[in-house]
């Protein structure tokens, strides 16, 4: 809108239409457990909004589902992710990094771990910018700590305090135990911002492996490529 605005002589609107792309579909992971929320499928969206030029803006999906889908009724399609799932032994540890909207898939899991009765350590590390506001599923997250199905809760809300501080940071606190809990098996997962959140905690993986293994960066890479190749290192980022 803010293109043609701009232009000397607006296309038409029947031209219009042949100059824009369909709208592609939106995928957002599925943050609730068939075992355990029977019937129901649980989506966490964050409702994109912001003025700009003079004008309010929405996202086109996330606004949709916030403030017309029980209106309208929303068609959907599955796209399956077979490289982003819990391993079939319950009694392997697993260490989640979700924060924002990233936290969806990870509320699935945990949820899944609880009703199967896995055995294995659940450690998620969570972050948005204010604890006040946006902390997803606080209530939920506290109860699973105290039936011990949630091992660790990490949190990182960056605009709480003067220095940010992120996800990959609370992972470096806990450099020794995470490196221990790897060790010992467990899977990594990640999910969310590809652009630097994936990023940024690649990086303190890596570093983690340097530090606390005492391995050259080279044998660190090694050692994350091998996480990935026996599918112990999985991503879900967007």
């Amino acid at each position: 809108a803010d293109v043609i605005r701009e232009c000397p002589t607006p296309p038409s609107t029947a031209a219009l239409p042949k100059l824009l792309r369909k709208l592609q579909p939106r995928l957002y992971s599925i943050s609730s457990s068939p075992k355990a929320h029977a019937g129901q499928v649980h989506l966490t969206v964050g409702a994109v909004r912001y003025d700009s030029h003079g004008r309010s803006r929405k996202g086109v999906c996330s606004t949709f589902l916030a403030d017309r889908a029980l209106i309208t009724g929303v068609p959907i399609y599955f796209h399956s992710s077979p490289g982003f799932r819990l391993p079939t032994d319950g009694s392997r540890p697993v260490i989640m990094v979700g924060p924002g909207t990233g936290i969806a898939p990870f509320r699935a899991f945990l949820y899944e771990r609880q009703t199967t009765g896995a055995t294995g350590g659940n450690w998620l590390f969570f972050g948005d910018q204010h604890e006040a506001s946006d902390f997803y599923y606080r209530e939920e997250l506290e109860e699973l700590q105290k039936t011990g199905c949630l091992t660790h809760l990490d949190t990182a809300f960056s605009r709480d305090q003067a220095a940010k501080i992120y996800v990959q940071n609370r992972m470096l606190e806990r450099s020794s135990e995470l490196h221990a809990w790897l060790e010992k098996g467990a899977h990594f997962y990640v999910c969310g911002d590809a652009s630097r959140m994936a990023k940024d905690v690649d990086r303190a993986l890596h570093q983690i492996y340097e530090t606390v293994g005492h391995l050259s960066p080279e044998a660190a890479a090694a050692a994350v490529s091998k996480l990935k190749s026996e599918g112990r290192y999985q991503r879900d980022v967007y």
